[in-house]
């Protein structure tokens, strides 16, 4: 299986200024490199069979039959071979000269498409030797002995993927070909380029490229001419880019004299969710509904062994370096924005939170204290409410009252033992039976306190519960589950230390940074279950119900995306190869469909929070889902995976 992707490649081969024979075996030479690493469509630069840059040597009627005889030559060395070509080289058609971009595969023509915005501005001239596709009637031609269409939109239609074809300026224009095929139904847009080199036109190039391939919701995939096309006065450093839905997924190097050869996998099965999740794409694509495009059928080939190479982030939800920190301060940001609306808007004058001492709800006091900063509110206004149970530990207990005397906040301490055991013998249960009852129990005890306290001194109750725990339902009912505003609603578990470790680096009180670092190396526990003899924290929740970073991974695949469970599972393994085996990325796959599914009645009546990012699970927002679905489906498949 190759689980909806495609393996694709774009070239950068040497070339000579108007060799052909030179030029095509260069190109034979990579496409057979290709071929052997299981390529299914293989991208060359604008007019590769020629060079670019040939100027009035377009005019040269032996050029263009040696060009023809090139492309001959091409289709005989690959008859036999599965990979679909796109390769540049001029054809005359009608009189006039195209610019265009062949498609071959099994030694047959598929189909041309000639280039529709020609350069004719500063150092490019292509006005002079080309006509626009546009100025032309689209028609049949006869070209190395084959009838081959014409067409300049054109979708060529593979087992996997449908895909359309740009030539190099074509992209540049305010409306690019590759936006109206994309909604005619392209999946994929190749461009067959010459772009040349100056300061600061690379970067445009990679916004340009990522923001057609974001709005198009496609992949796209951008081959330009290397040093060989450098003559006169202008500078060809070759350039390759395969960008999925504005991310750039691959790129070469420039200014290299050698060859190159970039090869990735885009996955048009995310590319076609996105399509689906997004309306907007929908209604647009309504407006090409009376264009009847022109459609290719590319050759059926035989399903060879397929292998991902491109690299799957075992953190989709946390980015690396730079962007990290620029992620943590806009999360904050919503955060503490939502948050202060509230409080405006219902005239509290507190805001309540339940310090247990661990990640979710330092990330909601630390949202509190900077919403009371920026609203020129005093932080007494915060109220941080620590309730010791049965199974809290020195540890947490002793952050927990740190970090609120440290915030200056206002702080609160009420037990719950003697609350609960007087529940306990109200309810005839036994004490010593550590069951859900004896859980949910203190959770329901803890959240009663923080309502009826939020009453008491005019406030809301801040709630802390995240992404991760609402995704596996790992929450109490009426308990820990609700409150009054969630600031952590869509923050997935795996980004809530990394909250709390940039806040610490952020503070400049040497005693408040080390007391966040402690909380964020502490142990995830609801703290239900007594501590042992040590004080020490005895129930651990990945130790339940599996790691957060396996969870979240699975969540985020699941709901972004819609994959199934044996696409996530691969994904996984190759994400977390060494990390855990495949029986227990199995394993906790087959708990999160399980408990998703099962536990969307608490999300059901989730309370209001912010989104901040492309993964929510409000019942108001990204996720509506029936209380009562069946899970079979899911957890069959999961119990299917071979491991």
């Amino acid at each position: 299986m190759n689980y909806g992707f495609v393996k694709i490649a774009a070239a950068i081969p040497q070339v000579k200024v108007a060799d052909c024979e030179f030029n095509i075996a260069q190109i034979e030479n990579i496409i057979l490199q290709a071929e052997g690493k299981g390529v299914e469509i293989i991208c060359f630069p604008e007019l590769s069979i020629t060079s670019y840059s040939c100027q009035d040597l377009f005019h040269q009627k032996l050029l263009m039959d040696s060009a023809e005889m090139a492309l001959l030559q091409l289709m005989n060395v690959t008859r036999s071979l599965d990979i679909i070509t796109l390769i540049g080289m001029p054809v005359p058609y009608r009189g006039t000269l195209l610019n265009c971009a062949i498609v071959i595969q099994r030694g047959r023509i598929l189909g041309i498409v000639p280039k529709t915005y020609l350069p004719n501005y500063q150092e490019f001239y292509e006005k002079r030797w080309f006509v626009s596709g546009n100025d032309v009637p689209e028609g049949n031609i006869l070209l190395c002995g084959q009838q081959v269409p014409l067409r300049h939109r054109t979708l060529f239609q593979t087992p996997s993927c449908t895909f359309g074809v740009e030539v190099c300026e074509d992209v540049w224009a305010p409306v690019p070909p590759s936006s109206a095929l994309t909604l005619m139904g392209a999946e994929l847009i190749f461009n067959l380029s010459a772009d040349n080199d100056l300061v600061d036109k690379y970067t445009y190039l990679k916004q340009l490229l990522s923001q057609q391939s974001s709005r198009s919701h496609c992949g796209y995939v951008f081959s330009s001419c290397g040093a060989g096309e450098s003559t006169q006065d202008v500078v060809f450093g070759g350039k390759a880019l395969v960008y999925e839905d504005g991310h750039l997924l691959a790129e070469a190097r420039r200014f290299q004299l050698e060859e190159q050869l970039i090869i990735t996998e885009i996955d048009v099965e995310k590319l076609r969710a996105c399509r689906r999740l997004n309306t907007t794409f929908a209604a647009n694509a309504a407006s090409f509904s009376n264009e009847v495009p022109f459609c290719v059928q590319t050759e059926n080939v035989e399903q060879k062994p397929f292998d991902i190479t491109r690299p799957i982030d075992p953190h989709p939800f946390v980015p690396e370096g730079p962007e990290l920190d620029m992620r943590c301060q806009e999360i904050f940001d919503i955060q503490t924005q939502g948050l202060a609306q509230r409080i405006r808007h219902t005239g509290a004058q507190t805001a309540v939170v339940g310090i247990s001492g661990g990640l979710d709800s330092t990330l909601a006091l630390l949202v509190c204290v900077r919403t009371f900063d920026l609203l020129g509110l005093s932080r007494r206004g915060v109220v941080g409410i620590t309730m010791p149970g049965f199974g809290t530990s020195d540890r947490t207990y002793t952050n927990a009252v740190n970090l609120m005397k440290l915030l200056d906040i206002t702080i609160r301490e009420i037990s719950i033992k003697d609350a609960c055991i007087q529940h306990f013998q109200d309810l005839g249960h036994d004490i010593s039976r550590h069951d859900v009852t004896y859980e949910n129990s203190q959770a329901r005890e803890r959240t009663q306190i923080l309502m009826d306290a939020a009453n008491q001194m005019n406030g809301i109750v801040v709630g802390t519960g995240d992404l991760s725990e609402l995704a596996l339902g790992w929450c109490t009912y009426n308990g820990d589950h609700m409150s009054m505003y969630g600031v952590n609603a869509s923050v997935p578990k795996t980004l809530v230390k990394h909250l709390v470790e940039w806040v610490a680096a952020q503070t400049k009180d040497e005693s408040t940074r080390l007391t966040l670092l402690d909380i964020a190396g502490t142990p995830i526990s609801p703290e239900l279950i007594p501590a042992d003899e040590q004080g020490d924290i005895t129930q651990k929740t990945e130790d339940l119900v599996g790691p957060y970073e396996l969870h979240d991974f699975f969540l985020y695949y699941f709901l972004r995306w819609g994959f199934s469970p044996s696409k996530i599972f691969e994904l996984a393994r190759r994400a977390f190869n060494g990390s855990y085996t495949d029986e227990t990325i199995k394993k906790w796959l087959t708990t999160f469909c399980r408990r998703f599914i099962q536990q969307q009645f608490k999300r059901s009546c989730m309370p209001d929070g912010p989104k901040v990012g492309s993964c929510s699970l409000s019942p108001r927002g990204d996720w509506r889902m029936p209380s009562d679905a069946s899970a079979t489906a899911w957890v069959n498949e999961c119990e299917r995976l071979k491991v």
